[in-house]
């Protein structure tokens, strides 16, 4: 997880410090030919032709096609279970009662294409990854293969326990933003549901005994998952908080245990 951030921060500078430079070559009134890579909610990879000042800004009134490879919307923050409405988990959730602080979620889009329909408005689909990661607080380890969630409990003090699940997701976002102040930046509000498929789950553990062990498994987490997100942001920094309408796990006895984030948002 963490070379993972690593390098999508790295890719990110070294794409920002790319078009920054190619930015610097090219002539505002003219149009010149190169091949650009850049970072933002919009088309990240050129090969062409690139438009003069004075095309763009005519362009930029009219509706147009983006899409693209992109490293933006990079979510990172707390997660938090609900229990058919509540904060506080009943008596059949109750070994997953979790640590808050260190219970956490990271998100970031890859891929997106939609349309832009003024300076202001535009609707685009998205596609990328999204980890949900919950310490847990009691020394159990989760059974693999089983129909339930069934445990046991080894007399083993763990240091870290976490269970983690890891999604493809596609969002639907629209999006509204202000124009430009004096400094070139805007607010932003972005609203749109999502659906996520699976593809893996995992515990992690550390203890004196055992050392550090992994254990994959889908452990029960929902295949396919749907909510919602909420940004609102200024420049390339926001907020979010998202939330998922249907179930965590598929066990019977996990019905109406639904998870639910909220956090920063880099790069919107």
């Amino acid at each position: 997880m963490k070379r993972l951030l690593l390098t999508t921060l790295l890719v990110s500078g070294l794409a920002g410090v790319m078009t920054q430079s190619a930015s610097a070559q090219q002539d505002s009134t003219q149009t010149k030919r190169r091949i650009s890579i850049s970072i933002g909610s919009e088309t990240s990879i050129s090969v062409g032709r690139v438009k003069s000042d004075n095309v763009k800004k005519a362009n930029a009134k009219k509706g147009r096609f983006i899409g693209g490879i992109t490293f933006t919307r990079l979510d990172w923050g707390f997660t938090r279970l609900v229990d058919n409405g509540s904060f506080s988990l009943s008596k059949d959730n109750e070994f997953l009662d979790y640590t808050g602080g260190k219970s956490s979620t990271f998100s970031f889009d890859v891929l997106q294409f939609g349309y832009r329909f003024n300076p202001n408005f535009k609707i685009y689909v998205a596609g990328g990854f999204d980890w949900t990661m919950i310490r847990l607080k009691r020394d159990i380890t989760l059974l693999k293969n089983s129909p339930t969630m069934a445990y046991t409990e080894d007399g083993i003090n763990f240091s870290k326990n976490r269970l983690s699940s890891s999604y493809v997701h596609i969002p639907l976002n629209f999006e509204f933003r202000t124009k430009e102040n004096a400094s070139g930046k805007r607010f932003y509000f972005v609203v749109g549901p999502e659906v996520a498929f699976l593809l893996n789950a995992k515990m992690k553990q550390i203890s004196k005994e055992r050392g550090k062990e992994k254990f994959k498994d889908d452990y029960n987490f929902e295949p396919f998952r749907y909510g919602g997100t909420v940004r609102i942001g200024y420049g390339a920094i926001g907020l979010f908080t998202k939330y998922y309408f249907n179930d965590m796990f598929t066990t019977t006895a996990q019905k109406g245990l639904r998870n639910m984030s909220f956090g920063v948002t880099l790069g919107l």
